[in-house]
């Protein structure tokens, strides 16, 4: 990777991995673009533009301008609130994809596009998911993202693109909160801990899901571009797993810090519904095979961290 453009830049991942990536590959090699003009400070510390998923001219016209060899494509309406309008979950999610897919083969960049453990539904295994397996979501976020995995496989057979992806499961962040996903009240657990000492959690208690600290969300996608391809076999939507836990093991992990702190529950249906048809804990052996991942934070360490840093960020 070279000249690389982010677009999404400005959500929950990209927020963090333009930074990440340009301690690597400089500043000016990394290209933030989003929709969105009222962008943190930090993205437009290295060049920045504002470009449509949908408007593939403007799309061209950039990679054009920069040079581009790798593009990362983190453009997404998230699971809860691609319910809310799934024709906008759609259109942006599969048609933002579709003009990336058609340019990498006009232009021949590689492409990375990121999936989810949304991609899987009630019908999939829970427990150790396996990396093949059946996905039947129950979500427009999911048809979106079961659709993107497969366009990227085809895209890579029928015209040798490079793209890559891997399943996201729930990420958790201190830095940019999350934009409307099942798995958000991993991270408002811990902003409410500092600030209220209480939580109302809108998942029942023992609903395990699949979690990842940032910091490890942002070497899986660097380190999937920098393997080498001659030993992926499957290249696209690589199970990548770090921690499983329910809402009562992160309360009970909090409380080591804020003894007082409570957990209650008031039950969001739709989340509980979708959160209820994903993995427990995904199967990421082929990650470890084919490109050596190896996540670094579980919930112990994570809780510390994000305690620590949002206490000094909220100055409480």
């Amino acid at each position: 990777m070279k000249n690389i453009l982010v677009m999404g830049a400005a959500g929950q991942i990209g927020s963090e991995l333009v930074p990440a990536m340009r301690k690597i590959y400089g500043n000016s090699n990394v290209i933030a673009s989003d929709i969105r003009t009222d962008v943190s400070e930090v993205l437009k510390e290295g060049p920045f533009e504002i470009v449509d998923c949908l408007d593939i001219t403007k799309i061209k016209d950039v990679i054009a301008k920069y040079k581009i060899d790798t593009v990362y494509n983190l453009v997404a309406l998230l699971s809860a609130v691609g319910e809310q309008n799934p024709q906008l979950s759609w259109k942006i999610n599969i048609g933002g994809l579709m003009n990336l897919l058609e340019l990498a083969h006009e232009l021949k960049f590689a492409l990375f596009t990121p999936s989810s453990i949304g991609a899987f539904g009630l019908s999939t295994p829970h427990d150790n998911t396996p990396q093949d397996t059946i996905q039947r979501p129950n979500s427009m976020y999911g048809v979106t993202k079961v659709s993107g995995e497969l366009l990227c496989d085809y895209y890579h057979q029928k015209y040798g693109i490079d793209t890559r992806g891997v399943r996201y499961p729930g990420i958790i962040s201190n830095v940019t909160p999350p934009g409307g996903g099942t798995t958000d009240y991993a991270v408002d657990i811990y902003y409410k801990a500092i600030q209220e000492k209480k939580f109302t959690c809108n998942l029942k208690p023992g609903t395990y899901l699949d979690m990842m600290y940032m910091p490890d969300c942002i070497r899986a996608g660097i380190e999937i571009m920098e393997a080498d391809p001659s030993k992926l076999i499957h290249r696209n939507a690589f199970n990548v797993a770090a921690m499983s836990f329910e809402p009562e093991m992160i309360a009970a992990e909090i409380r080591k810090y804020i003894p007082e702190f409570v957990i209650n529950y008031d039950i969001d249906e739709v989340r509980q519904a979708i959160a209820e048809s994903w993995p427990n804990k995904m199967d990421d052996t082929c990650a470890h095979e084919e490109w050596g991942w190896k996540h670094e934070y579980d919930l112990p360490e994570m809780t510390e961290d994000m305690l620590n840093v949002l206490q000094e960020k909220l100055k409480i």
